[in-house]
């Protein structure tokens, strides 16, 4: 991400895989915005090696203002959270209300299950077709930056 100047925006973590990811977006001379909400900050896993931590009040705020910063989307492998925050973009994007570019990087196949289910909810009447052309997926974090220009994820 720091060598195609892409600024890296998160939620301010310092553990975990965004955690990695900030750090070696830091290394490498990059830009890391992190947005966070007081109360995890309070549990000492706010990332005060980054560019710039922003605090707010609740997690529907930190998803407002990572939205607010940013220019595309990118969903990396993990857990509730991403889930979380993946199913509220495309719902966002669904709704009209972003037109940001939004990818998941499937690396090792981890949204497989995922895809399969979003193919069903297709097949079942529950998703259209055109809403799913809503998101790349990719299975190189390399390719899957080249798609993009100098952006804030």
């Amino acid at each position: 991400m720091a060598e195609k100047k892409h600024t890296l925006i998160y939620g301010g973590g310092n553990i975990g895989l965004m955690g990695i990811l900030a750090d070696a977006v830091m290394e490498h001379g990059g830009e890391v915005v992190g947005v966070i909400p007081d109360f995890l900050l309070q549990r000492e896993v706010g990332h005060r090696g980054i560019t710039r931590l922003e605090v707010v009040t609740t997690m529907h705020a930190r998803k407002n203002r990572m939205a607010e910063l940013s220019h595309a989307f990118i969903a990396l492998p993990g857990g509730w959270g991403t889930l979380d925050e993946l199913a509220e973009i495309l719902t966002w994007r669904q709704l009209g209300l972003i037109q940001h570019p939004i990818a998941v990087l499937n690396t090792l196949q981890f949204f497989n299950p995922l895809l399969s289910q979003m193919e069903h909810m297709a097949s079942m009447g529950f998703l259209r077709d055109d809403y799913r052309a809503h998101f790349t997926v990719e299975e190189s974090a390399e390719r899957l930056l080249t798609r993009f220009g100098p952006q804030s994820f």
